[in-house]
């Protein structure tokens, strides 16, 4: 696949009704996953704005003094997607949680550059959840702990480590998340209550 570059000011998408353009993403992540680069071009202005979301979410979170923009975010994160070259693109859904996962991945490597750089000084600081799910820690978490975190609770149970990176940076809500992971809303919820609890008694001090 050829990189697409992303536009720094991309022209707002013509409206289209939600199912209507969910089909079209569809589509063109079909073709995209074929090895069509043109899908890709195509494809931008469909999901760019919702990335930008996506990447807003995830640094209303990051501490004061984050340097990272959520336009260099989205630049960062949708080159670790085109170089997804064997991904099986399956709906928009999944595309934004493979997403999710790249941006998760760009955040943890600019703290480990900044740490670097301050050799050997405190991390990034974050928050998880929303406001109405906000996990209890004093003073914030750090953003490499918490990906250390998410790597041991993938060992213990895959689906809630998939339901946190969800809910924390692709910033879904348990119906979008069950959407996404083809799980109901109800299970989810008592996951999401159940990983939170283990977060926070892994990261608090």
């Amino acid at each position: 696949m050829s990189v697409t570059p992303l536009p720094d000011s991309p022209t707002p998408p013509t409206p289209l009704p939600g199912a209507l353009k969910g089909h079209e993403v569809t589509e063109l992540l079909h073709a995209w996953g074929a090895g069509d680069a043109k899908a890709s071009e195509a494809l931008v202005p469909l999901v760019y704005d919702e990335l930008r979301r996506q990447a807003r979410r995830a640094l209303r979170r990051e501490g004061v003094g984050h340097t990272l923009q959520a336009t260099a975010l989205v630049h960062e994160a949708w080159l670790r997607l085109e170089g997804q070259h064997e991904a099986r693109w399956e709906s928009r859904t999944q595309f934004l949680a493979v997403a999710a996962q790249m941006m998760r991945r760009v955040l943890v490597d600019h703290a480990r550059t900044r740490r670097a750089l301050k050799r050997g000084g405190g991390g990034t600081q974050v928050t998880l959840g929303d406001a109405a799910n906000e996990v209890a820690m004093s003073d914030g978490v750090d953003v490499l702990a918490l990906d250390d975190a998410l790597s041991r609770l993938a060992v213990l149970d895959p689906r809630k480590a998939r339901l946190v990176e969800l809910r924390y940076f692709a910033g879904l809500s348990i119906p979008e998340a069950a959407t996404a992971m083809g799980v109901s809303q109800a299970t989810l919820g008592r996951e999401w209550a159940v990983a939170r609890m283990w977060l926070r008694r892994e990261l608090e001090p």
